[in-house]
């Protein structure tokens, strides 16, 4: 799990968080995909993950309680 702050520290660390390993899924959480506010963020975190990680499936959750579940349905 990455959080991250919404400022200018957000882009680098999502780019280090996605480089430290070879990833099957990410999961990006309803914290940044839900608030109609966070749009451009989500937009960035999104394109962050095919630059970093082009092979790897996207998932979405709808908490944190069920980001495996999230996850289970693109393994």
């Amino acid at each position: 799990m990455t959080l991250i702050e919404l400022d200018e520290s957000a882009q680098p660390a999502i780019g280090a968080a996605l480089s430290e390993h070879s990833w099957d899924v990410v999961d990006i959480g309803g914290g940044i995909r839900k608030p109609e506010q966070l749009l451009l963020i989500f937009e960035q975190v999104v394109n962050l993950v095919r630059r970093h990680a082009p092979k790897v499936a996207i998932a979405f959750n709808m908490s944190g309680g069920d980001s495996i579940e999230a996850a289970k349905r693109w393994l």
